[in-house]
């Protein structure tokens, strides 16, 4: 007969107990898992803060970019306030020569909803703001037509051009001064002399620009009167 311990002799119904599989080996102290946890998140948090600086630095990167320049207007002229005075767009017209019909009657049912400029066909037509090009169509009354949208997210309107400037293209970037198209008289316009109609949209809709460009005359310097010789 096997040897028994005599525990079995004595308690027959008992059974030595055997580890499960299942169980975890004895661990004598708690240290090491400690300082491996430890050492896992850390290196964690240095993994998330190295990507964080690699998405800053891209951002940024994308943000100067040539492809980012409209957008970086777009947010440079939001913060803009509106324009209080502004040169004439057109090239050799003076605010004196342009006519005050910001609202005049047109036809039944519409009223003027800007100045016309008139100048000789083909004069250049200029942005009177920095801005960004939202729009170069042709259609209905404005005929062929640039539409800028400049400070404040205000939009200027320049219609019945002749022609628009070679490479002129939605969402290029332009300053004051920059040549958008020519004095021409497309659209409604056909058969009248040429000009061009002006138009600036705020928030409440289109108003008079002609105060802003009497605006800018009087704030001009006068220029220096040339000596006799």
């Amino acid at each position: 007969m096997p040897h028994r311990a005599w525990w079995t002799q004595a308690y027959p119904g008992y059974r030595v107990p055997r580890p499960s599989a299942s169980s975890p080996p004895p661990s004598d102290t708690g240290a090491p898992t400690s300082r491996r946890s430890a050492a896992w998140r850390l290196r964690t948090w240095l993994l998330r803060l190295f990507w964080l600086m690699v998405l800053v630095v891209a951002a940024g990167a994308l943000w100067n970019s040539p492809w980012a320049l409209a957008p970086r207007m777009m947010w440079e002229l939001s913060r803009m306030p509106p324009p209080t005075a502004l040169p004439v767009p057109v090239d050799g017209v003076s605010a004196r020569q342009v006519a005050a019909t910001f609202g005049a009657p047109r036809g039944a049912d519409r009223r003027h909803a800007g100045v016309d400029i008139f100048a000789r066909r083909g004069t250049p037509v200029r942005s009177a703001t920095p801005g960004v090009v939202a729009d170069v169509r042709e259609g209905g009354l404005g005929g062929r037509q640039v539409w800028v949208r400049g400070p404040a997210g205000e939009r200027y309107y320049h219609a019945h051009l002749d022609d628009w400037r070679e490479g002129l293209s939605r969402g290029e970037v332009v300053e004051v001064g920059t040549v958008l198209g020519y004095v021409g008289d497309t659209g409604n316009a056909r058969g009248t002399p040429p000009h061009l109609h002006w138009g600036i949209y705020g928030a409440d809709g289109a108003y008079d620009p002609l105060p802003l460009l009497r605006a800018w005359e009087k704030e001009r310097p006068a220029p220096a009167a040339t000596p006799a010789r």
